[in-house]
């Protein structure tokens, strides 16, 4: 009857969360044409672009405000939740920047690793991880000190390790916006999963409390989103997206690490980002220069539609996510190595059919 409850009250933030991102959408549609700031396929030379017309950039700004409106109603106000809504103003301020004048993708990330940097100062990180033989592995009592201009600064492993994880989600979901309505049903999804864990440890505390209530928000601005972004798209993300993607990895580690289930959930995303990270660097070009091998352009180039592809991660993320939600950490470790496996080996195989293809057309 308490689970029951609490999954009502938490759906308040979803709801907000929805309400604001639904209703700022337009307005910012319209305030982004005035700006310029659009993804113009004549003028924007980048090699995943499948549009024809020109959409505005920018979708960030009300990604954020629906989860900053949602956050300032039910989060409580202390210095975690100050320092982490700052850092994700800072990646949307960056992303939005980036919309309109294309950075340096090289600048992009080192200041998403700044933004993470933020995030683990406010106490954000991951303290342990289960152990697949048995136990804990603690990461928090691995620790060395740095002087810096006469300061000292004891950093864990803990701290490490985070900063990793919030870098690296916010890159792989930002490249898992490649058709319509792609990133905001994938967002939508490993939020809600990761609400419904957090339901199993005592709201009491307050870091439970910040992570589902955040996490539902997260979903619910996704959703929100998605009225706009699904396909024929009239906005898209943009770089300033990632102010949402940071919130989420930190959802994912909030009171206790979840990163098992966060990995499960976006598994097909995380397993074509580290398969793309290794392509380009085997191929001697630099990880972080765009090119159209992705997934999802894969699956274009076999026919199917935008609708479809979305739909094809959507319901993957689905599945994926209610079977992290009835495994054990062991269990969820297994699935996460067969997953690997399975969609690893799919893509190898894709790559080198498209590979041959290529070469016997040349």
């Amino acid at each position: 009857m308490q689970i029951f409850s609490d999954s009502f009250n938490l759906t308040l933030p979803l709801v907000v969360a929805f309400l604001i991102t639904a209703f700022t959408t337009p307005f910012c549609i319209y305030f982004l044409k005035k700006l310029n700031i659009v993804d113009d396929p004549k003028t924007h030379k980048h090699p995943g672009v499948i549009h024809k017309k020109p959409i505005p950039r920018g979708g960030g700004i009300p990604l954020f405000a629906g989860v900053f409106v949602a956050a300032i109603i039910f989060i409580p106000l202390n210095q975690t939740t100050v320092m982490l809504f700052s850092a994700s103003l800072i990646a949307l301020v960056v992303g939005v920047l980036d919309d309109k004048f294309d950075l340096s993708p090289y600048l992009r990330f080192f200041m998403n690793i700044a933004v993470s940097l933020i995030v683990v100062a406010s106490g954000i990180n991951i303290p342990f991880i289960t152990n697949p033989a048995g136990g804990i592995l603690h990461f928090d009592t691995i620790n060395t000190t740095l002087s810096l201009f006469g300061v000292s600064l004891t950093i864990s492993l803990a701290d490490v390790i985070a900063v990793f994880w919030i870098t690296w989600v916010m890159n792989m979901l930002n490249w898992s916006k490649g058709v319509d309505g792609q990133m905001p049903g994938i967002v939508a999804i490993s939020a809600i999963v990761i609400g419904i864990l957090s339901l199993r440890f005592p709201l009491s505390d307050p870091n439970t409390l910040i992570s589902a209530n955040l996490s539902f928000a997260i979903a619910g601005a996704a959703l929100g989103f998605l009225i706009f972004n699904f396909y024929p798209a009239k906005i898209f993300p943009g770089y300033g997206a990632t102010s949402l993607y940071l919130l989420l990895a930190a959802t994912s580690m909030l009171s206790g690490a979840k990163l098992a289930t966060a990995i499960l959930v976006m598994g097909i995303p995380m397993i074509d980002g580290v398969f793309t990270i290794f392509r380009r660097i085997l191929s001697g070009r630099s990880p972080f220069w765009h090119d159209n091998k992705h997934l999802h352009h894969i699956l274009l180039n076999l026919g199917l539609g935008q609708r479809q592809i979305a739909l094809f991660y959507w319901i993957f993320s689905a599945i994926l996510g209610a079977i992290s939600l009835t495994l054990t950490s062991k269990g969820k470790i297994f699935a996460i190595l067969m997953l690997i496996v399975i969609v690893g080996g799919l893509l190898l195989f894709l790559h080198l059919s498209l590979e041959k293809d290529e070469k016997e057309i040349i």
